[in-house]
């Protein structure tokens, strides 16, 4: 099982714990979402056996975004449980803390707190949530805070379906690139493609040195063999690999990643390479070799040769 060999880092994932299943499923924002796609079929696992899961498929790393819609939406945050989780398996699961930017200097507090303090090592927003652009004032003060820290920030766009009181122009591409206009040192990811302005993201990716693309789950929409299309000519290395669990099942999203043309060399960067670049990892080892030389051989000729150099 895992017909991935690659190494794999998965930039949208949230662990499907029976709390977590319960507060999406509950939440003013994704009641109607999650009717449409049959969320309830998903069933809910501990934290030990997602982790499992994940080694069993070859996922080293899992980032698992917070959310902060309180001034809109009077939901508390779920930065916390994103703490828990990452406090849990730090080697397993990479947090980015969730940010209203209603809030003004509380948000600037909290994130600068998560990630002296607590381990986080991004943010990300929603502004389709917030009910403001991405390129309004309120989040200025964020992303210069993001630059100071040197920390990469995640936007949530895509259309919003049955979200109530959203308006999907709020994550519109194309007021992302102010941003990146603006804040050309930050590091910026569009999640979910920015769908379903397919060619408007591709673009703003092309143009803008730090901005990247996730496709979790556009990948199969109408439009959306422009992502594969200008992954292979023009983006290569500005495709994250995102499955959106719970949402998508993580194990159904790689088994899709599998029949999407992307090129072989392309597909290393969108499942690792990209990810491991933008989070300051360190890139995937190549395969081993099976018909390597004699190592033996090869080690004890390297001392006989050392040895023989001192003795001279």
């Amino acid at each position: 099982e895992g017909a991935f060999v690659m190494k794999i880092i998965d930039f949208r994932f949230r662990p499907n714990t029976a709390a977590v299943l319960t507060g999406i499923q509950n939440s003013k924002m994704f009641k109607g979402l999650c009717e449409t796609i049959d969320f309830s079929k998903m069933k809910p696992q501990t934290v030990p056996e997602v982790v499992a899961d994940l080694d069993r498929h070859n996922v080293e790393w899992a980032v698992i975004t917070g959310r902060d819609c309180e001034t809109t939406y009077g939901s508390k945050s779920n930065n916390d449980s994103v703490i828990e989780f990452i406090k849990e398996f730090p080697n397993k699961f990479i947090g980015f803390i969730g940010l209203d930017p209603h809030k003004g200097m509380r948000a600037i507090n909290e994130l600068k707190a998560s990630v002296a303090d607590l381990g986080m090592r991004g943010a990300a927003v929603d502004p389709y949530l917030a009910q403001i652009y991405a390129n309004d004032a309120k989040y200025y003060p964020i992303y210069s805070k993001c630059c100071e820290l040197d920390i990469p920030i995640i936007f949530t766009t895509g259309p919003a379906t049955l979200v109530p009181n959203a308006i999907i122009d709020h994550v519109a591409p194309r007021y992302i690139d102010f941003v990146a206009r603006d804040f050309p040192e930050l590091k910026i990811v569009i999640s979910h493609g920015g769908y379903p302005w397919v060619n408007e993201a591709i673009t703003v990716a092309q143009r803008n040195r730090n901005v990247y693309i996730d496709l979790s789950e556009y990948e199969f929409s109408p439009m959306a063999e422009a992502y594969v299309e200008a992954a292979n000519t023009m983006i290569g290395d500005k495709i994250l690999y995102a499955s959106a669990h719970p949402f998508v099942d993580f194990r159904i999203a790689l088994k899709n990643y599998e029949k999407l043309p992307f090129n072989p060399d392309v597909k290393q960067k969108i499942m690792y390479d990209n990810a491991a670049k933008l989070l300051g990892l360190r890139p995937a080892a190549a395969p081993a070799r099976t018909d390597a030389p004699h190592v033996q051989d090869l080690v004890s000729e390297i001392v006989r040769e050392v040895m023989a150099r001192i003795g001279r």
